[in-house]
């Protein structure tokens, strides 16, 4: 006669076995799926630069079959902002494209600048500044904050294409800010954690705040922990093209309040 045996419960499951160990639960947040679309002037660029050139062309040849005429009186000069570009009274640059514009970074650690023709697309720029984060954001606290970037021009036949470079593409800056030299700043790729914060941010055209590193996703390592949490300010922009080898960046104040002015200069020299 087989002994009677107790009804099963979860600590003693049917058939008398050891119960079995759950798996622990994951200690990492998955990362959001990245749904950020190219840029639209790269759509636009396959399909219509040739038509661009094309019409480029037919102005200029029809400005040379134009007269030459002398005119009799002077036009008061209009103040233009760098670039050829008259500034409204709203304070927006007019002939300028607008952007979107994102400083972030974990406190402790380089911030970064991140530039977008739309929030949600992917960077056209991604520069890495050598200051910190959170020192950074303390700068912001002054009343008008620029930030200069230069880089050098290369001598005439010193590589193969060196007349097609853009001028955003250049992979090394020498970064001022208000006049004090910080470094260098470096051009680079985004990376995974680029991407996911560009994805959490899709949603929001201005704002300043702070991402837990809970919400991040991803492996975290120590360096991270101990980092902080990541801070961002994201912003409009007023782009303003002056020539192949100057551009800026102009932040736009939300609602024409009193905050802290950005602007960013990019010069080759």
């Amino acid at each position: 006669m087989s002994p009677l045996r107790p009804p099963p419960t979860p600590r003693t499951p049917l058939g008398g076995g050891t119960t079995p160990e759950l798996p622990p639960p994951s200690p990492h947040t998955p990362r959001p799926a990245i749904t950020l679309t190219a840029p639209p002037s790269k759509k636009k660029r396959r399909g219509g630069a040739a038509r661009s050139l094309r019409a480029i062309r037919a102005v200029r040849a029809l400005f040379r079959s134009l007269p030459i005429l002398a005119p009799a009186c002077r036009f008061h000069g209009v103040i233009r902002a760098p670039g050829g570009a008259s500034r409204m009274h709203d304070g927006h640059v007019s002939g300028a494209s607008r952007t979107t514009g994102t400083l972030f970074g974990y406190r402790k650690a380089r911030v970064t600048l991140a530039v977008q023709e739309t929030p949600g697309s992917v960077p056209i720029l991604l520069l890495e500044l050598a200051m910190q984060t959170g020192r950074f954001m303390q700068e912001m606290g002054a009343e008008h904050l620029r930030v200069a970037l230069e880089c050098e021009k290369k001598p005439p036949g010193a590589g193969a294409g060196i007349g097609r470079t853009r001028l955003l593409d250049e992979p090394l800056w020498t970064a001022y800010v208000n006049g004090r030299k910080i470094g260098y700043a470096m051009r680079r790729e985004p990376t995974e954690g680029d991407l996911t914060v560009m994805q959490l941010l899709r949603t929001v055209s201005v704002g300043a705040g702070v991402l837990p590193t809970d919400v991040m996703g991803g492996d975290a390592g120590a360096e991270v922990q101990d980092a902080g949490d990541l801070a961002y300010m994201r912003a409009r922009f007023d782009r303003v093209v002056g020539s192949r080898d100057s551009e800026s960046f102009y932040m736009l104040n939300p609602d024409g309040n009193n905050g802290p002015e950005l602007s960013i200069f990019f010069i080759r020299i």
